[in-house]
């Protein structure tokens, strides 16, 4: 690691400004920065799936899943750096398909949740993975970013939600269906 935080505040950000990877100084309010903020709370709230009892398979999943998220992270703090490629989404996809073969096709929408915590975690982890694609996606408007980050956060999204009914699964736990009115 070249270079190891010794102090952790630095009150360089006291002024509303925080720097890049690149040492690139940009308001905490930009669209990279909300960006960064949206990965992160996605990786941490993998974490907390990661405290609930998993299948290993699972567990396994989510511990490379968090090490792509982190590699974002330093993408989106240095602009026009690349680090994440094509064989990361394969890796969703072989995961996903896998996963999903013992689940019943659905033919209802499904509520979010579910019978065990990491289940529902899941479900959340979801929908924080799809507020992220959204706002890359408007990263993606105004400046230049990896195409293939966008790409891992729609099947990390996919995933997460397949994720989500197996867990369920697992514990014999069915799908609660939408039920109109």
């Amino acid at each position: 690691m070249a270079n190891r935080l010794t102090h952790i505040y630095t009150k360089s950000g006291d002024d509303g400004e925080t720097s890049l990877g690149n040492g690139q100084r940009v308001l905490k309010t930009s669209i990279r920065v909300e960006c960064l903020g949206n990965i992160d709370e996605l990786n941490s709230f993998i974490g907390l799936i990661l405290t609930e009892k998993l299948p290993k398979i699972v567990e396994d999943i989510l511990t490379e899943v968090q090490h792509d998220l982190f590699n974002i992270g330093g993408e989106l703090s240095i602009p026009s750096h690349q680090i994440l490629t094509e064989q990361r989404i394969t890796f969703l996809e072989k995961n996903l398909d896998h996963l999903n073969e013992s689940l019943a096709p659905l033919k209802e929408f499904i509520l979010p949740g579910g019978g065990i915590k990491s289940s529902a975690y899941a479900h959340i982890a979801r929908t924080i993975c799809r507020r992220s694609e959204r706002k890359c996606f408007n990263l993606k408007n105004t400046e230049d970013i990896n195409s293939t980050v966008l790409l891992y956060l729609n099947r990390l999204s996919d995933l997460l939600f397949v994720l989500a009914r197996y867990l369920n699964h697992m514990e014999g736990i069915s799908d609660t269906f939408w039920k109109r009115n």
